[in-house]
């Protein structure tokens, strides 16, 4: 496998498969002090690479990781009070930590969205091990907007494909067609 290509530093050397057995661990921000503490307890589900130009990304990364929980599986422990939204126009608030920047929390606030309900976390900023590891990368074309050389997406793709993470240019089949159903009932095309 060519390394060469540099995804996310998560991801780089292989994907970790996820503990059975795992609930859940906390999220810290990269404050040397007083970090924001997220404590998470569940399982995370959708875990993918996301090429998007909102969703915070280590230095040096192309993608960020992301994935979801229940809204009510998550909790702010710590230092609360440094959380600021960075976008309050868009449909995900991300809250991200005022002193290091990190996004730590994403949350849906509208209650007709189809994803309302779940809450957006970053796994790379847990301790612990045993986190459902990414399966998909989503907006693989994005990274062009972050400043991504656009002659380079073959060599993108291809190293997305050898770590076993079908790219997409829009999200997984399975959470478009999530947002399909949720749209077609919510207008009565399609029964509950």
């Amino acid at each position: 496998m060519s390394q060469s290509v540099p995804i996310h530093p998560s991801v780089d050397r292989g994907l970790q498969a996820a503990d059975p057995k795992f609930a859940g661990g906390r999220l810290l921000c990269h404050c040397r002090s007083e970090p924001v503490t997220v404590q998470v307890s569940a399982q995370c589900a959708h875990n993918h690479v996301c090429g998007c130009t909102k969703c915070w990304k280590p230095a040096g990364a192309l993608f960020s990781q992301v994935a979801v929980v229940p809204r009510d599986q998550l909790k702010v422990v710590a230092n609360e009070s440094k959380l600021s939204v960075v976008d309050p126009k868009a449909p995900i608030q991300r809250h991200a930590c005022k002193g290091c920047g990190v996004h730590m929390v994403g949350r849906i606030e509208n209650k007709a969205h189809p994803f309302y309900g779940l809450d957006f976390i970053h796994v790379e900023l847990s301790p612990e091990k045993g986190w459902a590891a990414p399966e998909f990368a989503a907006f693989v074309s994005s990274i062009i907007e972050s400043g991504a050389d656009p002659g380079g997406m073959s060599a993108v793709r291809k190293r997305l494909g050898e770590l076993g993470l079908t790219p997409y240019d829009c999200l997984s089949p399975a959470l478009m067609d999530a947002i399909a159903t949720h749209t077609a009932r919510a207008s009565g095309a399609l029964k509950a």
